[in-house]
């Protein structure tokens, strides 16, 4: 059955549903728009989240798929490109099938009885288009009622951040006086309960920090433990000072410190600040990871190296969360992907956390790209810096050349700049894969550096190319 509006009114989960699709209709959402012969259609949305979600739609059966987080299916990303399609006023450009939609296409059973015959739904275009004149109509009148509502909102949340963060002051000097070994044997509860009392006073960032901090302790080594506790207990107390003290702050530092204890910006306000900094070029995926967070959300990485910087490496992260129980492809991107792109970054000392602006053209797999000609004891020195002007730093990305991987006395494995005697350890995830690397005589690689342990991403030697799993 041809995709018709019919069709889409039929297929839309409710009249919500329909109304935030009409909202997606401009082009200038949709960085890739296009089709094949054998009535595929896909594109990648500009969302909420940092990279575009990938919707791909079936015109024969109306078969759908979208990357994205929604728990409505059709979600709006996946019912917008069925309407663009069906209106005609995009542009779709005609080509082979990327690697994603031919995935998609192998792994779909066809179309079932569902996608088939739909039972009616009170879900209608011509009321949704109405609902948003109407909407227009009233919006000077509903914003102004918004702005002080946000507005003493946001002050009764400004007081409830500072009456936890005084409740996180006594929790901190009772965890002293009781000791650091003591601390790290009842950890998991310690900070479990202390967590769930900043969630209460909207402080969700610090509480994550602090729920997930068990977790960190118990993957290293035991004797480590005690110090390891000492450092994130003291970087709490940092970060909640720096929190107390924001407006003597200079605007970067102040952006972060409301970041880290959980303040948000959405997309479009990051989009219109003016005085965000913003980096165009070509950029290249060298690691992709998901961490399970206590929140029951999944914390997506997208890490990013743009190409051609001889003078020293740019690089940017795109976070996204998603709710575990939304499964599947949670990565907007693969790893090696290259696409061009205006990334626009988060206000902060070091700006590292951005969003995908606008992005020229659809992402493909690429080589590795060049690397630029620094060691890795200088790599480390823009590190050290940056941890001088965030001292709540947890990662951070460094590309290297001429290294190699060498076991040390002690039997962990390190990352060895072997002419001038400088040496990283190796994270201990990578164990298995370290002897293998070890084979090699020189390593030119990127990676992710946590004060602790030095996760390779991906290296080129004598040997050829690897990258993490």
């Amino acid at each position: 059955m041809a995709l018709t509006l019919t069709r889409i009114e039929a297929l839309a989960p409710d009249q919500a549903s329909l109304a935030a699709a009409r909202k997606l209709l401009k082009p200038s959402s949709w960085p890739t728009l296009a089709s094949d012969e054998q009535g595929l259609v896909w594109g990648e949305a500009q969302g909420s989240g940092s990279a575009p979600y990938r919707v791909i739609v079936c015109e024969t059966d109306a078969g759908y798929k979208c990357t994205c987080p929604s728990r409505k299916f059709p979600c709006k990303h996946s019912l917008a490109l069925m309407w663009l399609r069906v209106e005609g006023q995009a542009s779709f450009a005609q080509g082979e099938a990327p690697q994603w939609v031919r995935d998609w296409t192998a792994r779909r059973r066809g179309p079932s009885a569902e996608s088939a015959e739909q039972p009616p739904r009170e879900t209608s275009i011509a009321k949704a288009i109405l609902n948003e004149n109407a909407t227009a109509e009233t919006a000077p009148e509903a914003e102004a009622r918004a702005a002080a509502l946000r507005k003493k909102n946001r002050k009764a949340r400004e007081a409830g951040v500072l009456a936890g963060l005084d409740e996180l002051d006594v929790w901190l000097k009772d965890q002293i006086e009781r000791g650091l070994a003591v601390f790290v044997v009842d950890a998991a509860s310690s900070c479990r309960k202390m967590a769930e009392r900043l969630v209460d006073a909207k402080a969700p960032g610090l509480a994550t920090r602090l729920d997930s901090l068990p977790a960190r302790l118990f993957g290293l080594g035991e004797a480590l433990r005690p110090q390891a506790a000492a450092e994130e207990l003291g970087l709490l107390h940092l970060i909640a000072e720096a929190y107390r003290r924001q407006a003597t702050l200079d605007a970067p530092l102040r952006d972060d410190v409301r970041q880290m204890i959980g303040w948000t910006q959405t997309r479009e306000a990051l989009l219109a600040d003016s005085g965000a900094l913003r980096v165009s070029g070509r950029w290249r995926v060298f690691l992709t990871r998901a961490i399970v967070q206590p929140d029951r959300l999944r914390r997506v990485e997208t890490w990013l190296l743009r190409e051609g910087d001889a003078q020293g490496p740019r690089f940017a992260l795109l976070l996204d969360f998603v709710p575990l129980s939304g499964g599947g492809n949670v990565f907007g991107y693969s790893t090696g992907d290259g696409f061009e792109a205006e990334l626009v970054f988060y206000g902060s000392p070091v700006p590292l956390r951005a969003l995908v602006a606008r992005q020229i053209g659809p992402s493909a797999q690429s080589s590795a790209a060049p690397l630029p000609q620094q060691s890795l004891g200088r790599a480390f020195e823009t590190y050290r810096s940056a941890l001088a002007a965030r001292p709540w730093l947890d990662i951070w990305p460094m590309a290297f050349h001429g290294a190699r991987v060498r076991r040390a006395a002690s039997g962990t494995f390190l990352v060895d700049e072997t002419d001038a005697g400088f040496a990283l350890p190796l994270a201990s995830e990578q164990d298995a894969a370290a002897p293998g690397l070890a084979m090699a005589s020189r390593l030119d690689g990127v990676g992710l550096w946590d004060g602790r342990g030095f996760l390779l991403a991906e290296a080129s030697s004598d040997l050829g190319r690897w990258t993490q799993a």
